[in-house]
């Protein structure tokens, strides 16, 4: 498979800002799920870092660390935490929802979140504010899925620490349990500070390096 080239990624970024405003009225079953899906009873690598193995065959996901948000016998969602893709002017933002930025001149990082639905925002964050759209919570770091944070973020009123991004990771029941099987992903531990650790062109090795032995 062809690696995507940047230039497409960041043009998938700049097209899911425009349609953001559809997003609450277009969510999908994965999301629909998410937001229904607890920590699990163990099992679950919901909270947990799946992280891709050297021996990762899929382009799209080589060297990535991805924080999951569901799994389940559903399947899963996660979010990619470790590939920026430009940066978007939050005036910009702000504007497309009727506001106005506090800060115009300044820049909001954009991640890639995952291959699938690329016009998909999302919001990983730091937990002291939780609002509607909220899809997932786990020791201090909630996911959400609205565009009023993006715009409070837009707005300079938004938490404390986030990572802005689009798309995201998904499978299908047993599909994610088949590649950890066949030696595509690890499990590893995940913290507040690793999540949102800027480094993150260091950041895949320092999670293959905790990845755990036993699932």
């Amino acid at each position: 498979m062809r690696q995507i080239p940047l230039r497409n990624l960041i043009l998938a970024v700049i097209v899911g800002v425009l349609a953001l405003i559809d997003l609450s009225a277009r969510a999908d079953t994965a999301l629909m799920q998410a937001r229904r899906s607890a920590a699990g009873d163990g099992t679950s690598l919901a909270g947990r870092l799946l992280v891709a193995t050297p021996d990762m065959g899929d382009p799209r996901f080589a060297r990535t660390v991805i924080f999951m948000a569901r799994h389940d016998d559903g399947g899963a969602l996660g979010l990619v935490i470790n590939r920026v893709v430009g940066t978007l002017d939050p005036d910009v933002i702000a504007k497309r929802y009727g506001g106005k930025a506090t800060e115009p001149s300044g820049s909001v990082t954009v991640h890639y979140g995952g291959p699938v639905s690329p016009r998909t925002g999302f919001v990983i964050h730091s937990d002291e504010r939780v609002a509607d759209g909220t899809i997932a919570q786990f020791d201090g770091i909630a996911i959400n899925n609205s565009v009023d944070m993006l715009l409070a973020i837009a707005q300079g009123n938004g938490p404390d620490r986030f990572m802005v991004m689009f798309g995201y990771a998904g499978w299908a029941a047993g599909q994610l349990e088949s590649e950890l099987a066949a030696g595509a992903w690890v499990i590893a531990s995940a913290d507040f500070d690793f999540v949102f650790d800027p480094d993150h062109q260091g950041k895949w090795q320092r999670a293959y390096d905790r990845r755990m032995i036993e699932l």
